[in-house]
């Protein structure tokens, strides 16, 4: 025999769920309804909300294949579904859509983008580079088309090209962030071999008698694992003559990654460091960021580590790098600071730079001798450069350098520098 309140609450729980049933399937309903009585554009508002503000892209599409079974021929409501298929991994459902929404608007600059981006990010870069070239045909000056091609000719290590649709990007708006940073990537790359040359004076007010002479030659070769750069430098200090010998290599790892391998070698510990090295590995990251850690050695008398990371950011016309240098000794830690502001004025060879820091630098020649001290000792110091491309293969640059110095302790003295170079591309 049943209890009758334990019938009565079954009987009432099987009527509650009956009815929150079809309450869920009936609200459904009415929902369905009332976004098929919206309109098009409507429809496409809700639908970028939940792409981009509540990050449903199931939704996303649900509205938009609502919204084009409305108006088949709305070109930005396909091209947006396109993208979300795109952003999901649904190549194959994305392709025919952004590929029709191309052909059918030829002149639209956001179709050919959208299809364009597809084929680049899914490894047709070739396809990608002629979908551009069409579209530039109507859009000459479109920025967005510009730095697209740009990307794929740098994936197609096409760097010269690049780097020219890049300065046509810096022609038409000096403050284009994203340009300068890419530029930087492929200014190495842009021409197959490089000559150097340098010169420094340096002059003390207190520490020596007599200046230094510091020159140095290079030869740069790209290559498809990256750059590699040979250099000779020579020194007079103390009015004796010394010389040195140095390799860098620029591998590249990826599209984001990137390396910096050095080594060098001299005959005469007193004047350069008997061997040096040094690695840092660099990360280009969204929002034209970039940031390395690494270590560099020298061997004086002794041998001494040095670490040092840094983080560069592109703004405008700007570009700004905070690195550190920490070298561990018996005495401590001592640390160097040095803040880098650039303006450009052009291309990546033509700017203004200031540098202000603290403390010295291991890749700094005319100090890192100081660093082969046990104690800690600082300086503050201050530079400028300009630097100028001339008829696209020729580079000038003109340096100077103040410095106050702690060469010993409670020894201090002014060191000035001024440096000249000359850089020919071919």
């Amino acid at each position: 025999m049943n209890h009758p309140i334990i019938t009565n609450n079954f009987g009432g729980l099987y009527l509650y769920k009956k009815a929150l049933c079809l309450f869920i399937c009936l609200s459904t309903v009415f929902i369905s309804l009332a976004q098929e009585d919206k309109t098009s554009d409507e429809l496409f508002v809700m639908a970028r909300k939940e792409a981009f503000d509540n990050e449903n892209y199931d939704e996303a599409i649900r509205l938009m294949k609502i919204a084009t079974e409305k108006t088949p021929d709305y070109a930005d409501l396909n091209i947006f579904l396109g993208r979300l298929y795109t952003w999901t991994d649904q190549t194959e459902k994305a392709r025919p859509i952004l590929k029709e929404a191309y052909l059918n608007n030829k002149n639209y600059e956001d179709a050919a983008i959208a299809y364009a981006s597809l084929e680049y990010w899914n490894g047709n870069p070739s396809e990608a580079l002629a979908i551009v070239n069409a579209s530039l045909e109507h859009n000459q000056d479109s920025e967005d088309l510009l730095l697209l091609k740009s990307k794929i000719l740098m994936d197609l290590k096409e760097y010269q090209q690049a780097n020219n649709t890049l300065n046509t990007v810096l022609e038409n708006n000096p403050k284009s962030t994203e340009a300068r940073s890419l530029m930087q990537n492929v200014r190495k790359e842009s021409a197959k071999n490089e000559i150097g040359v340098s010169y420094d004076f340096v002059y003390f007010d207190e520490r020596f008698d007599k200046p230094w002479h510091l020159a140095s030659v290079d030869y740069s070769r790209q290559t498809k694992y990256g750059s590699i750069i040979s250099r000779f430098n020579y020194a007079n200090r103390f009015g004796t003559g010394s010389t040195q010998f140095e390799l860098d290599l620029y591998p590249r790892i990826s599209n984001t990654f990137y390396a910096y391998v050095n080594g060098g070698i001299s005959s005469d510990k007193g004047v350069f460091p008997e061997y040096k090295a040094g690695f840092s590995l660099f990360a280009n990251l969204p929002a034209a960021f970039e940031i390395d850690a690494g270590f560099r050695v020298l061997f004086f008398s002794d041998e001494t580590w040095i670490y040092t990371g840094s983080i560069g950011k592109y703004y405008k016309n700007y570009w700004f790098n905070f690195r550190t240098y920490l070298t561990p000794s018996d005495s401590g830690v001592s640390n160097s600071y040095a803040l880098t502001v650039r303006y450009y004025t052009g291309g990546a060879d033509d700017f203004f730079s200031v540098k202000v820091g603290t403390g010295f630098s291991p890749d700094d020649a005319t100090n890192n001798i100081l660093l082969n001290s046990n104690t800690q000792l600082n300086s503050t110091n201050v530079s400028l450069e300009y630097r100028k491309l001339i008829k696209k293969t020729h580079v000038i640059f003109a340096r100077g350098t103040y410095e106050n110095i702690e060469y010993a302790t409670d020894s201090r003295g002014n060191q000035y520098t001024i440096g000249i170079g000359y850089i020919k591309r071919f």
